[in-house]
């Protein structure tokens, strides 16, 4: 998943020749996962993609951890953290272990370079800006509320438009697909998903660049990031289909599943990561059982940390949170509703909280960035 979609010019056949109307072939390549067991789509080049000029090592990507200290609740205000830079180097990584890495970013300028992500898809969430993704598929424009979804091996920039932006961030080694409880055997959504094909938007516009010049394509693989530098454009697609492709799904179009009791997390769930999932918390009804109880009840998280950022609206069971904070309840201790607002929701209809969590089924590390936009009496926030 997502499903099969082309854009562009392509051959009646694969790996056929496939010629420009002055006689040139096309160059052809396959881009797919599980070696050539996984979903893949095909992408016919002007000239090769393999025609590299000049490779170079950036930077490292090695992380300061924070020293490991006593298991408490954590919360962190990132509502004023620095605007500046590109969707790249603009980044503050947060927090990681070896599945996965949650960043924030205020990007204020165009990313002047493609990247490529090597180890596994890259969730960006859109709490603020609009823009353009910018990739060898084509263009997609983005807006608040979106997840874009970015496989491995695509190439791709942000152009944001004017006016604030700010994005969470996660970068998976590995994939990253809707939950396979939401599909038949045919990679179909089923009736009961909450949500559907019709709410995956795919690159809009495939704009070949005959271009010849210096062009860079950063590759983040293997604890570096290096410089591939290019004499032809590497966004030079005429066309190509297949199942495999960046896409857009906004949050307001996940149908949140309700019921007469208050139902727990997994039926927020949105996406299945390797060795995480990704829920989204929208506006929704609450239960109508006559003695129901809205706000979440008290729970250990045995084999997960919950990270929750929160995006917009009022948030039920939380007191003194802000929008963009995350909170983080690791396993081993529980956590539940603050004082008053348990028995505080019995009675009300509705909430309006918009909210994306991230479990993990490993412990996450913050990073020593991280500790500075730390609320170090949030652990505390649950006495009487």
């Amino acid at each position: 998943m997502p499903f099969y979609h082309r854009l562009g010019r392509i051959p009646h056949k694969r790996h056929t020749q496939f010629r420009s109307a002055s006689g040139d072939l096309y160059h052809e390549e396959l881009m797919g996962i599980h070696g050539f067991a996984g979903i893949q789509s095909l992408l016919y080049h002007l000239r090769p993609p393999t025609a590299v000029a000049d490779v170079s090592v950036v930077r490292s990507t090695a992380l300061e951890y924070e020293e490991p200290g006593p298991l408490k609740h954590r919360l962190l205000n990132t509502l004023d953290c620095p605007a500046g830079g590109n969707a790249i180097d603009g980044r503050l990584p947060l927090m990681g272990n070896s599945d996965c890495l949650i960043s924030v970013v205020r990007p204020t300028e165009p990313m002047p370079y493609w990247y490529r992500f090597a180890h596994g898809d890259e969730l960006h969430f859109v709490h603020e800006g609009t823009g353009v993704l910018d990739s060898q598929f084509g263009l997609l424009a983005y807006r608040p509320g979106d997840y874009l979804v970015i496989p491995t091996g695509v190439i791709w920039r942000i152009l944001p438009d004017d006016g604030p932006q700010r994005m969470l961030v996660t970068e998976a080694n590995g994939h990253i697909v809707p939950p396979k409880r939401y599909l038949n055997n045919y990679g179909q959504f089923l009736e009961h998903s909450p949500y559907c094909e019709r709410d995956i938007r795919p690159p809009e516009q495939l704009e070949p660049r005959d271009e010849a010049g210096e062009f860079e394509v950063r590759v983040n693989a293997r604890g570096v990031i290096s410089a591939y530098r290019y004499a032809h454009h590497p966004l030079d697609v005429v066309g190509w289909d297949g199942h495999l492709w960046p896409y857009a799904f906004n949050i307001e179009d996940f149908e949140p599943i309700t019921g007469r009791i208050h139902q727990p997390p997994p039926v927020h769930q949105t996406f299945d990561g390797p060795g995480f999932v990704v829920c989204s918390f929208v506006p929704r009804l609450f239960d109508y059982h006559p003695d129901g109880i809205p706000a979440p009840y008290n729970h250990s998280n045995v084999d997960s940390d919950e990270v929750l950022y929160y995006v917009e609206g009022n948030f039920m069971s939380r007191k003194g949170i802000d929008r963009a904070a995350l909170t983080i309840h690791p396993n081993g201790i529980p956590h539940g509703p603050h004082p008053g607002t348990y028995e505080g929701s019995i009675g009300k209809e509705a909430t309006d909280e918009l909210a994306v969590m991230v479990d993990t089924f490993r412990p996450l590390r913050l990073t020593k960035a991280a500790a500075t936009f730390e609320n170090p009496d949030y652990f505390q926030s649950w006495q009487v």
